[in-house]
């Protein structure tokens, strides 16, 4: 037999998955794993002998006594179906640079949010990537069911902190550091890291979703729930502040003059 459940959907994953996550936590308690096997083998009508070996194996090697619906969804859904893991069959996206790009190129008109034509667009994109065909049907059955697993405010849009958990973004880069409490070279020491970091295209100066996405740490820093206007007014703020010569973009010298350090000639 497949490992994977053939009968299972993604929407009938969903309405599983949300018994046991009511809170919508991303995560259920191992110690609710057998009651979650016994509601997969009612709807599929039957036993997956090597998916439910699978699950135990999963269980026993949880650290935190959590189990992820990334982790779970790959096992019981079909790969075709699993539409939640296509994006994170390579390395997860660990640059808020790249993530502010995905954001900016798909919040088409710049409302601040992902409509649902819009995440619409970044699925059938996705599925292109990796040579999947789905029909249009599908594609809408798969918008909905993303919009209300991932949606936490139900309003069918996306904000920045939603394209965030879809996207697995790894942790701010910023939380790294302490300048506050550095010496004034150990600040300097952190800045060099902290601009390569964001400098993506290597030029020597922010610009584009490279502002987006220092601004972006830089403001989760003190705003955990960032929204997307929240995020536009900073930029605004920050350019305001730091960009002396007006080109839309932050030089080197320009960042550091702005967070109190002086460049070495």
């Amino acid at each position: 037999m497949d490992s994977s459940c053939s009968h299972l959907d993604a929407a009938s994953f969903l309405h599983i998955w949300r018994l046991f996550d009511a809170r919508d936590r991303g995560y259920v308690e191992a110690k609710h794993l057998d009651d979650f096997l016994g509601h997969v083998r009612k709807k599929l009508g039957k036993t997956d002998k090597q998916m439910e070996e699978k699950l135990q194996r999963l269980k026993a090697a949880s650290t935190d006594g959590n189990l992820q619906i990334q982790e779970l969804a790959t096992i019981i859904l079909p790969e075709v179906e699993n539409f939640l893991l296509l994006f994170r069959r390579e390395t997860p996206l660990d640059n808020s640079v790249e993530f502010m790009r995905i954001w900016r190129h798909y919040d088409a008109d710049s409302s601040g949010f992902i409509s649902a034509v819009e995440l619409k667009s970044f699925l059938q994109d996705l599925f292109q990537q990796h040579n999947k065909h789905i029909t249009p049907d599908k594609l809408e059955q798969y918008t909905d069911t993303m919009m209300k697993m991932f949606g936490k405010n139900k309003d069918g849009r996306l904000d920045l902190n939603d394209l965030a958990r879809i996207l697995s973004l790894k942790e701010n880069f910023l939380l790294k550091f302490e300048m506050d409490a550095c010496s004034q070279k150990d600040r300097k020491r952190d800045f060099e890291k902290i601009f390569a970091h964001y400098d993506v295209s290597k030029t020597g100066a922010l610009e584009g979703p490279e502002v987006d996405g220092f601004v972006k740490d830089m403001m989760e820093l003190v705003k955990p729930n960032l929204s997307g206007a929240d995020l536009d007014r900073f930029k605004r703020a920050l350019l305001s502040h730091c960009d002396v010569n007006g080109d839309g973009k932050i030089q080197k010298n320009e960042l550091a003059l702005c967070l109190g350090l002086k460049q070495t000639p």
